[in-house]
């Protein structure tokens, strides 16, 4: 059995931080891709980050480059995401997911676990 397990959201005022942690178990991802959606009220889940098996290559949504940093520690199955100067429109359930692939980018068909989510909340 595989667990996808997000942490770390809650409330925070616009302009502050949080980290987001997702851990993973079942199985060793060290050869796959890993990374974030997010889904806002009303609105199609969109892609946030990702991060290749190495941690060598990352992608961005243009809405969180320069604010949000993906990482991940390979040896603990564990992915990250640094969210600095958070807005209110980053409101949204923060998804992990794991990619079918070592590299993968913002299409949400080639991940093929997903976590339950954690909730982000700024508020203005």
């Amino acid at each position: 059995q595989v667990y996808v397990v997000e942490s770390g959201g809650g409330l925070v005022q616009a302009g502050g931080s949080l980290t987001l942690s997702c851990a993973t178990s079942g199985r060793t991802f060290s050869s796959h891709s890993m990374g974030w959606f997010r889904q806002a009220p009303g609105k199609e889940r969109e892609f946030v980050a990702s991060v290749s098996w190495n941690g060598g290559a990352t992608n961005y949504a243009e809405s969180v480059k320069g604010r949000f940093t993906i990482s991940r520690d390979g040896a603990k199955n564990t992915m990250f995401l640094l969210m600095n100067n958070l807005k209110p429109e980053d409101t949204a359930v923060y998804y992990c997911a794991v990619g079918r692939y070592p590299y993968s980018a913002g299409v949400d068909s080639i991940y093929d676990y997903w976590g339950q989510g954690t909730q982000v909340t700024v508020s203005s």
